[in-house]
């Protein structure tokens, strides 16, 4: 059995493809359950962000488990095989922890050690667990990857400034406008991704922001949140001809802010510029947008370049990241590696616990005469006896797991003790 990891990220594939394989809510849910009906996989978790879709999987065979996470993906997308083979990367045993690793870390981040991955980890773990696709060996390896990613955000700086998709797109806005002190912006979304843009930019000293939402209700809750006022969802033209920004990231999978309405905007208002930020995947704002006069149209390949200039402060933190993941992926596998052996351990001891209680059961006749406190003492003397005889057998076979050796030991003692 091996740990696999399969998927496409940021850095493999263009951000149309990533669009085509976005999934949430219900999506994950069935892509959930389409990999672990699959022959050669027994676990699953699905990370699906802005920056990326991953399958964690158990498998029988990788090869075979490759093939099948591969047509789900296909499916998702919509695509042929061979369209999305030249965007896949995949990893198996210690390579998929250190990867897993990396990623809760904020290493593999179009941002450098941006903070909410480490809550998307959690979230489809948590969803996995839920849904019974995520049992004992990936439970461990995600409750081990939360540790890390809070690890290396507590003992290093990756995650002191730019630490989120949000918060790096209100930073590439004011490089763009100069400054955002006295400029009203238009925040369309409600989620996890739109507060904190909207956190962002009410700490960076904008003037004004209105929230937008299909469902009224958020959009308020959020308002109130950063003393910011409502617009109402159907009704975009009077918003963007009165805004200098507009940052658009909600989940709705299709077109939010179309080529039209824009243009309707842009007739009521001066001669203003005005920018859109767009961090949605798929992508909320129609690409005509950009194309208009006087409008500038920004989505996450211009964050991702903007981001990658920014590298240079972070990389001798994310040296020192790189070396916990390093250490931490050593002792997930030793951990792994002893859990593999105690099965056997356990049986071992089983079996002498057997023979024990079965002779003490054949000489129970000579016993009879016993008082309790005799029968304790035998029950203690013959225990203890069965304890000794096996504890560096135990030890062995703990310590050697994983090993040429420790396979040896465990044949045979699998062989001696007629252990299944």
């Amino acid at each position: 059995m091996s740990v696999v990891i399969i998927g496409v990220n940021h850095r493999t594939a263009p951000l149309p493809l990533l669009e085509r394989l976005a999934v949430s809510g219900d999506q994950v849910v069935k892509a959930l359950h389409d990999v672990c009906t699959k022959t050669n996989v027994s676990e699953a978790v699905v990370l699906s962000t802005c920056n990326r879709i991953e399958v964690y999987a158990v498998a029988e065979r990788f090869h075979g488990a490759y093939g099948e996470i591969r047509d789900v993906l296909c499916g998702i997308g919509g695509l042929a095989p061979e369209e999305l083979h030249p965007h896949l990367y995949s990893q198996h045993d210690e390579a998929a922890v250190s990867h897993l690793f990396e990623v809760a870390a904020g290493l593999d981040s179009a941002v450098l050690g941006e903070s909410e991955i480490l809550g998307q980890v959690r979230s489809a773990w948590e969803l996995a667990r839920t849904e019974g696709a995520a049992k004992s060996a990936l439970n461990l390896l995600f409750r081990h990857a939360l540790e890390v990613g809070k690890r290396a955000r507590t003992e290093t700086a990756i995650g002191r400034g730019t630490a989120s998709v949000s918060h790096a797109a209100v930073e590439m806005a004011v490089e763009r406008l100069g400054t955002i002190a006295g400029r009203r912006v238009l925040v369309v979304g409600a989620g996890e991704m739109a507060e904190g843009t909207a956190v962002a930019l009410r700490s960076a000293g904008v003037g004004e922001i209105a929230v937008t939402n299909r469902t009224p209700e958020r959009a308020a809750s959020l308002a109130a949140r950063v003393d910011g006022r409502v617009h109402p969802f159907a009704d975009l033209g009077p918003a963007l001809a009165e805004a200098d920004l507009v940052v658009s990231c909600t989940g709705s999978g299709a077109v939010v802010i179309d080529t039209e309405t824009v243009e309707r905007g842009l007739s009521a208002r001066a001669d203003r510029h005005l920018l859109v930020v767009d961090i949605a995947v798929p992508r909320d704002v129609d690409a005509g947008v950009g194309h208009l006069p006087g409008v500038t149209l920004l989505d996450l390949d211009n964050l991702r370049e903007w981001a990658e200039r920014g590298l240079q402060m972070r990389a001798g933190e994310a040296e020192r990241v790189r070396e916990i993941v390093a250490e931490e992926v050593e002792r997930h596998v030793l951990d792994t590696v002893a859990r593999q052996a105690a099965p056997l351990v356990a049986a071992l001891r089983a079996k002498a616990e057997s023979i024990r209680q079965s002779e003490i059961e054949r000489f129970q006749s000579r016993l009879g005469d016993l008082t309790p406190a005799q029968r304790e003492v035998v029950e203690a003397l013959t225990a203890g006896i069965v304890n000794k005889l096996l504890h560096d057998p135990s030890v062995r076979l703990k310590d050697d797991a994983g090993s040429p050796r420790g396979e040896r030991y465990a044949s045979t003692v699998r062989e001696l003790f007629d252990l299944s």
